[in-house]
């Protein structure tokens, strides 16, 4: 028999929003851990300067967490920085992912911030569903 958890007594830590295969534009070893984003996009994806974000690296299968810096707004600027900048170069695609607990009445109304980048990190597109998977 299974303990079945009822999760009207807990909060759900779902996607807050994302960055869609951003283009690492900058690997900077020596300066303060980090990741510096354009503001513009922080903006697009309702994301804040000094949040958690986690970076899954397409290039590479590299998964890390770091925190935003915010970088100067139209400029594109996707920047790994201290010690994250071992995981990422220039050239590289990547996600950035914010999470953010909900209660289960706030889960169910949730919809995510869903930010689509192409070249020299232009938003193409927004969306706040991901489209089902099929077979």
């Amino acid at each position: 028999m299974f303990n079945l958890i009822n999760d009207k007594d807990m909060n759900l830590r779902l996607l807050k929003s994302k960055l869609h295969k951003a283009w690492v534009t900058h690997a900077e070893l020596e300066y303060e851990g980090s990741c510096a984003i354009d503001g513009d996009l922080l903006d697009a994806a309702n994301m804040r300067e000094y949040e958690q974000i986690d970076i899954y690296n397409i290039a590479n299968g590299e998964r890390f967490t770091t925190y935003i810096i915010r970088a100067e707004s139209g400029s594109g600027i996707i920047s790994i920085n201290g010690a994250a900048a071992h995981k990422a170069q220039p050239g590289d695609k990547i996600i950035i992912c914010t999470y953010a607990d909900y209660s289960p009445e706030e889960a169910d109304k949730h919809k995510p911030a869903l930010v689509y980048l192409g070249n020299d990190n232009k938003i193409t597109r927004t969306a706040n569903i991901i489209p089902t998977q099929a077979a």
